[in-house]
């Protein structure tokens, strides 16, 4: 029971876009087209789950038992950054396509405050590492649902009559404010 709570809460209740307002820029920046949030997403969970997994593990093994917990950040950091190169290099071998439409967005993940988060709840929250992994993945599906359905709500709009000074970013963050007050419809269920 404990594991489908974790899961309907990171997925739900505290989605790490719409109600803790984290991953803000690759959800504004790559929402554009369904395709490309799917594999963005794909992406932020690889790299979130292996995260959540290896600083788990830096942090119980090296960390503490070192007593040098004060490097946590940094060294959460650092180990983000080498798996997001790592899938940077993975994805322009196989899918040169998704590569070149993530762009920029990509190295961005290194930035993405929502994997960085996830990692530190991870330990704030006292997890065990399944725990641990589930709350990750469950968080990055949370961050997909967001972004899938935001990239739907934005190719309807492109086909829409919308006024001129709205069209764009205004419109986009608009749409993002009711979409988050929509999920904050869930924050009941748990």
């Amino acid at each position: 029971m404990e594991y489908a709570i974790i899961i309907i809460a990171a997925i739900f209740v505290n989605n790490v876009v719409l109600a803790q307002f984290l991953g803000i820029c690759p959800f504004i920046g790559v929402s554009g087209k369904i395709s490309t949030s799917i594999g963005m997403g794909g992406a932020v969970l690889f790299v979130m789950t292996l995260a959540t997994v290896v600083t788990w593990l830096a942090q119980h093994y090296i960390l503490v038992p070192l007593g040098i917990t004060f490097l946590q950040t940094i060294t959460f950091i650092l180990v983000i950054a080498a798996l997001v190169q790592m899938v940077e290099i993975m994805l322009k071998k196989l899918s040169p396509s998704l590569y070149g439409a993530l762009g920029v967005f990509l190295p961005l993940i290194t930035t993405n405050c929502a994997v960085l988060g996830v990692a530190i709840l991870t330990i704030q929250k006292d997890f065990n590492l399944m725990e641990g992994v589930v709350f990750a993945m469950s968080t990055a599906i949370g961050f997909t649902l967001a972004m899938v359905i935001f990239a739907g709500i934005r190719e309807h709009l492109d086909n829409m009559e919308v006024p001129k000074g709205m069209r764009g970013v205004p419109i986009a963050l608009v749409t993002a404010g009711i979409l988050a007050l929509a999920f904050m419809g869930f924050t009941g269920l748990v």
